[in-house]
């Protein structure tokens, strides 16, 4: 097999037992379950039903993008690696859609599927939908997701195309970019840094694209729910963490400035609303932030950043609460070439 399709499990028996059955039946590759340090029977159960699947065993949790990194550092030599969240169901065709759009463009490094929800099979999935975007100050978006506000497909964004990011939900990478790259930040633990990775494609030369003919429905949420202090700590800290490792010079002083600014608006929200604990998650993100500053200092200078393709140029806050854009179709900003 030239694809090894990667799922990063902790405690995931139930999702493993719900969706194992759709990726052994519908994936032309090899199947590879990374176990991080779970402490459910994960690993028994896998190990009773269905023995032709890879196991790699992890001591402890490492996290999202650490674990796949280990990961990867054990499944070894493939082609192409396919990070898959365990609570996917696949349809038939999905990877030869996506290796052969690879195998077309050599310099596409990354590519993803038409992400679905699984419980309303007719509308995009928050974590990816038809392809990922980002705006001029690291807000990220989908053709099909604007924010919270979901589309329904009815084929609008069928049509393949080159996008800025990709979906770790459910992402196909070349293997030899992703050693050449390093792979995920493993500082990140989880959150934006299948964002940061694309980003860092993007940066040293290569393209990412949306392949409509693989589709995927994805449940989400399985780790970690939408309202959670951490996961808006996570967020908010490894936001402005991808903006300073990769925006250009003549960008990166004023586009962080403005959105540490931002950020404290929704911190103001987050405490007048009750939440104080998505408030201080806020406040403990830019500590954090401003403490990593000496090391993403190094990695930034690894990473030679410039301008690079697909960033919307408009006012995204602006388009979406103030003038009602809610669909990725109203934006009426430009993409940078």
């Amino acid at each position: 097999m030239r694809t090894a399709v990667v799922i990063l499990n902790w405690n995931g028996r139930a999702m493993l037992e719900r969706f194992m059955p759709s990726v052994v039946e519908s994936t032309a590759a090899d199947v590879v379950v990374a176990d991080n340090g779970s402490t459910d029977d994960s690993v028994a159960f896998l190990q009773q039903h269905y023995p032709g699947v890879r196991l790699v065993l992890m001591d402890r949790n490492y996290g999202f993008a650490e674990g796949y990194n280990r990961a990867m550092a054990e499944v070894g030599g493939y082609e192409y690696y396919v990070l898959l969240n365990s609570d996917v169901e696949c349809t038939a065709g999905w990877v030869e859609a996506l290796e052969g759009m690879m195998d077309a463009e050599p310099d596409v490094a990354v590519c993803q599927p038409k992400l679905l929800m699984y419980d309303r099979k007719d509308t995009f999935e928050y974590a990816g939908g038809a392809g990922g975007f980002i705006d001029s100050y690291g807000y990220p978006f989908c053709r099909g997701r604007l924010f919270s506000s979901l589309e329904q497909d009815r084929g609008q964004y069928d049509d393949a195309c080159d996008v800025f990011w990709a979906t770790g939900a459910a992402m196909m990478v070349r293997a030899e970019v992703w050693r050449r790259l390093g792979g995920l930040d493993g500082d990140f633990f989880a959150h934006m840094e299948e964002i940061d990775f694309c980003w860092r494609v993007h940066n040293a030369g290569y393209r990412v694209r949306y392949c409509p003919a693989a589709v995927l429905y994805h449940v989400g949420g399985g780790t970690l729910p939408k309202s959670n202090p951490f996961k808006t700590q996570l967020n908010f800290r490894n936001n402005l963490s991808m903006l300073y490792k990769n925006l250009p010079d003549g960008r990166r002083g004023w586009v962080i400035a403005m959105r540490m600014w931002l950020d404290r608006v929704a911190a103001l929200k987050f405490l007048i609303e009750g939440h104080r604990g998505e408030y201080e998650a806020v406040r403990k993100a830019h500590r954090e932030y401003r403490a990593w500053k000496p090391q993403l200092k190094a990695k930034r200078a690894a990473i030679a950043p410039k301008a690079v393709p697909c960033v919307y140029r408009g006012p995204l806050l602006i388009d979406y609460y103030l003038c009602g854009r809610r669909r990725f179709s109203d934006l009426r900003g430009r993409f940078s070439e």
